[in-house]
């Protein structure tokens, strides 16, 4: 069996080249040929939602697969927009939220919104990683957490949106030999502690970024010698749904709500 090191190194080190055996797979080349064949036509939020190839594609692409069935909550996100800090998406602690109304921001650009090239090849490119990662994932796990925090790091500016995502604190832990308790853990104590071990810049050098993600392959594969039983688990960290001060019963009502 190939080390997660090995497997992960074969992916990221020709990333172009991984993502174009990628887009040739015939499924993935022809839900990329509909959607910009497609995505043009859409003027409106409903317009989106309503065409379940489109609006599953772009929702993939923002790693949101798990929220499709959840229109009407996302026409919610869409309709007020990203400009108001009280925005529905911005009270979301899940910033991948934020990130879908600003790629379709209907809010500020109407009609035009899906003639920009972040809503056409832009969001191409945003799926075919993700369907690379979620495949290396099939294979081996701890390469899709590789990948996913490689993508993610040059966006993170302090340690709190590591813990506010489930999948990058899982890298941050296992790379740092900590417990899944730790989790439990005060959140500013667990801040101080990883600052203490990992120095934020790193995260924005190519080399040092390298080197943790080497410890964290190298530490997944002594972690997890059987496979199977990581599978359930991590996929749990990328489909934790929305995350806000409000009642997951609420949020089943939102994404209930009839128009």
């Amino acid at each position: 069996m190939i080390s997660t090191l090995v497997s992960y190194k074969l992916a990221s080190e020709d990333i172009a080249t991984t993502i174009k055996r990628v887009s040739e797979q015939p499924v993935v080349s022809r839900d990329v040929e509909y959607y910009l064949e497609n995505i043009g036509n859409v003027d409106t939020i409903e317009d989106l939602t309503s065409d379940y190839r489109l609006f599953s594609f772009a929702m993939k692409a923002h790693g949101l697969s798990d929220m499709t069935y959840a229109k009407a909550f996302m026409e919610k996100v869409l309709e007020e927009g990203i400009d108001d800090d009280r925005a529905f998406a911005n009270t979301l602690s899940d910033k991948r939220y934020a990130e879908f109304a600003k790629t379709f921001n209907f809010k500020s650009f109407g009609e035009a919104t899906t003639s920009f090239t972040k809503t056409q090849q832009g969001v191409v490119d945003k799926y075919l990683r993700q369907t690379l990662e979620e495949q290396a994932g099939d294979e081996n796990q701890g390469v899709r957490l590789a990948l996913y925090f490689e993508r993610k790091a040059d966006t993170i500016e302090n340690f709190y949106q590591i813990l506010a995502d489930p999948a990058l604190s899982q890298v941050v832990r296992t790379t740092l030999g900590l417990p899944e308790s730790f989790a439990t853990v005060d959140i500013d104590k667990q801040v101080e502690l990883i600052s203490d071990r990992i120095d934020l810049e790193t995260l924005a050098d190519p080399d040092k970024l390298d080197k943790l993600l080497e410890r964290f392959t190298a530490l997944w594969d002594v972690d997890h010698s059987t496979e199977s039983q990581a599978v359930s688990q991590i996929a749990q960290l990328f489909n934790t749904g929305p995350q806000l001060g409000i009642s997951q019963d609420l949020m089943l009502q939102i994404a209930q709500m009839k128009r």
